[in-house]
């Protein structure tokens, strides 16, 4: 809270934020963007740490987990659609949420684990980490959304 006396703003030490965090980023799907959208969340945590005051560890295991999980629907993104894509991250004191919308209308599948194939395991390592994962189609493609607890 701020309260303003003769003017001044007096900062109270209480001042909390009410609204979660959001910031999205558009990428166009060329050479460098999956690289780009690592930094993007990297920043993004950085910001929910100081603003929110975020719960996420801070050995950097929390970090290297959510990066991963950002570069895997990024790639995925990148790989199966034909135009470019939305990184969406909203994120509170305990999670974040990472969407990422592109416009292929095909829904990702889910491989069983099989330590012998070669790729395709993006999606079990984005179940891995998160808590929630959702798929959708959306009119412009799908929005695949998955919650990271911190």
């Amino acid at each position: 809270m701020t309260e303003h006396l003769g003017g001044a703003v007096i900062p109270t030490g209480f001042d909390v934020p009410v609204e979660p965090l959001r910031r999205a980023a558009h990428y166009t799907g060329e050479p460098g963007c999956i690289a780009e959208a690592r930094a993007f969340a990297a920043q993004f945590l950085r910001q929910l740490r100081t603003e929110w005051c975020a719960a996420a560890a801070t050995d950097g295991r929390a970090d290297g987990e959510l990066l991963l999980m950002v570069s895997e629907l990024v790639t995925n993104a990148d790989r199966h659609s034909s135009g470019p894509y939305i990184l969406e991250l909203e994120g509170t004191a305990t999670s974040i949420v990472v969407s990422v919308y592109d416009s292929s209308t095909s829904l990702p599948r889910r491989f069983p684990k099989d330590p012998q194939r070669v790729g395709r395991h993006g999606l079990e390592i984005v179940h891995a980490l998160a808590s929630e994962v959702t798929v959708e189609r959306v009119p412009v493609g799908k929005r695949v959304r998955a919650v990271f607890p911190l």
